[in-house]
């Protein structure tokens, strides 16, 4: 058990780290990712107030359709990356990280008392639900067993609230931070103990902690809170920009707005970029000082890929050495070692589509 962000989380089970993580490539493994911060937006004027936030189209997105999201500053720095939901009941759905929930919730809550001073409609909720995510290629088959609803008509980033294995009142989101197909289930916190024995009573199913989490997440090129992004790092610096809607660039209306598209227009100076390098590197992980390039920037998340049998990283470079096949080098406890800008993600992801 580690400490992370005022929780105590499993770092791995019996099984060990390298075996969980490929576990969760070729099957399915569960993961309590209860620490993150589960927000109900109600009021007629709950897009308008989220919108006033984030720099995504939620105005645009179908019921039960999510999508990732930024929060950003006035000065166009990364507060925090959501998934926000457009449920099918009469409320927004919005999960946070972990370590930014304090500041998000501080922000919402001050956002929205000022729209309720002008007249505005709009009401938060923290939700007490817990957040239990099956992750791998088999999870449709292992979780279908348990619904009545069907899994095949789910899509990526879209949602459903539905009895799981006798559990009723959870929300069934396909999404997950591994690049693998996945859902995370919102559910009661009475009964969450409940559904993660029964889901691990099935074989292929097991348990996950945050070193598997880490490394599955670094394959998929996904961002760390904290690490290869913060208040200091704008959506175009990395490589965020798919997360801007059409008509928000237009409107300008969000925080940071002229800062971010100017840099759409200009280019920023520096980019988040993958690396690769050879086993001999020894790339560090989450919960260890991560290596540092020589020049010309700094690396933010490391480890040794599991799938991959070599070294990975992500960090951010001088945009003139950001196109892939660059080569560079990384200081790695005071050595150097050659490594390789390298496209992400750099194990194929599998997000399910339906037809």
């Amino acid at each position: 058990m580690v400490p992370f962000a005022g929780w105590s989380l499993p770092l791995h089970y019996g099984e060990g780290h390298l075996q969980s993580h490929l576990h969760t490539r070729r099957l399915c493994s569960l993961f309590d990712v209860s620490h993150m911060l589960q927000t109900r937006v109600y009021g007629r004027d709950r897009v308008r107030f989220m919108e006033s936030l984030v720099v995504g189209d939620i105005a645009e997105l179908k019921p039960g359709q999510g999508t990732l999201t930024l929060l950003t500053n006035e000065k166009g720095g990364i507060v925090d990356d959501l998934i926000v939901t457009n449920t099918s009941e009469d409320h927004l759905y919005v999960v946070s990280n972990a370590g930014c929930a304090d500041k998000d919730l501080a922000i919402m809550t001050g956002r929205a008392a000022e729209l309720q001073a002008t007249g505005g409609d709009v009401r938060l909720e923290v939700s007490d639900h817990a957040l239990l995510a099956l992750q791998g290629p088999s999870m449709a088959q292992v979780l279908q067993a348990g619904l009545s609803d069907d899994l095949a008509k789910l899509s990526f980033m879209n949602s459903i609230t539905t009895t799981v294995f006798g559990v009723p009142g959870c929300r069934v989101t396909r999404c997950g931070y591994t690049g693998e197909d996945g859902v995370e289930i919102s559910v009661p916190a009475g009964r969450a103990v409940e559904l993660a024995e029964q889901l691990l009573g099935v074989p292929e199913v097991w348990p996950a902690g945050l070193a598997a989490r880490d490394s599955l997440r670094l394959e998929a090129g996904l961002c760390l809170y904290g690490n290869d992004i913060d208040e200091t790092t704008t959506p175009a610096e990395a490589g965020l920009l798919w997360t801007l809607g059409k008509r928000r660039r237009v409107a300008m209306d969000f925080p940071g707005a002229a800062i971010i598209i100017a840099q759409v227009k200009d280019k920023p100076k520096r980019k988040r970029v993958g690396l690769t390098s050879g086993r001999g590197a020894g790339a560090a992980g989450l919960h260890s000082p991560p290596p540092v390039p020589t020049s010309p920037g700094t690396v933010t998340s490391g480890c040794p890929s599991p799938s991959l049998g070599k070294n990975i990283a992500m960090g951010y470079v001088e945009a003139v050495h950001s196109r892939a096949g660059t080569a560079l080098t990384v200081e790695v406890r005071k050595k150097q070692h050659p490594a390789l800008v390298t496209r992400m993600p750099f194990v194929p992801t599998h997000y399910y589509m339906a037809k």
